[in-house]
């Protein structure tokens, strides 16, 4: 089994909503994908998607989408992004979603070799004086990815776990004293974490490497040149850290 991922897909929710307009690279992306994805991904393996996966504001609209992913090889785990609005209820999305595409949120999923967690977390706290209602929000993301990893370690039992968040965990200037998602994820022993949510210019600000015994992967899409990475703890090494 290998494990892939790749976050940010942003797919249109059944409406005109080309990404283009972020510049000539994003024209076709979901082909170009899907292209990639087809001649690398086997039905065993597991492609993780860490958020922003539709424009959909309802469910209903992202069906299609998921149901596009859902069509390509291999089994499917995703999380929620800042974007995904039409992801209101877990349980509701749980019963409608695809055969093979499985939701994580605060929870923990056993692929077999290794187990999966993760949660959306937010925007990290910097400078002296963060915001009220940013500290507010960045504490209970804190508080639900412990609870997913507290959940991935009872199920693991000495196997690998992998972290999915679509904020990242860690910023350069986080670097010297961590911060709160690092923490837990080094203290809970997970293996490899992936993240999202940075494009175009903010890419440069992504962490790509090892650190406190965690590896973390930025795998926006187009952080990854439209091309799923593998994340298997026995991939070699694509991409420089940053």
């Amino acid at each position: 089994m290998r494990i892939y991922a790749i976050g940010d897909l942003h797919l249109p929710g059944g409406d005109k909503k080309p990404m283009d307009v972020f510049g000539p690279h994003w024209e076709n992306h979901f082909a170009r994908i899907a292209q990639d994805w087809k001649s690398r991904v086997r039905e065993e393996d597991i492609v993780l998607i860490p958020g922003d996966i539709s424009w959909a504001m309802q469910l209903d609209a992202a069906l299609c989408d998921l149901q596009a992913i859902a069509a390509l090889p291999g089994r499917v785990l995703i999380l929620r992004g800042n974007h995904d609005y039409w992801w209101s209820s877990l349980t509701q999305l749980r019963q409608r979603m695809p055969q093979g595409m499985h939701a994580v949120q605060n929870d923990a999923f056993d692929a077999g070799e290794c187990v999966f967690c993760g949660t959306r977390g937010w925007t990290i706290p910097l400078g002296n004086a963060p915001g009220a209602q940013d500290e507010k929000l960045y504490r209970r993301e804190a508080l639900r990815l412990e609870m997913s990893l507290k959940e991935a370690a009872r199920l693991a039992d000495g196997r690998p776990v992998f972290a999915m968040m679509h904020y990242p965990p860690l910023l350069p200037e986080t670097l010297r004293e961590g911060t709160a998602f690092t923490r837990l994820l080094s203290e809970y022993g997970v293996a490899r974490c992936v993240y999202g949510h940075l494009h175009g210019q903010s890419v440069q600000r992504g962490f790509c490497g090892e650190y406190h015994g965690v590896r973390y992967d930025l795998v926006s899409c187009d952080a990854l040149g439209f091309a799923l990475k593998d994340v298997s703890l026995t991939a070699p090494e694509q991409n420089p850290e940053r």
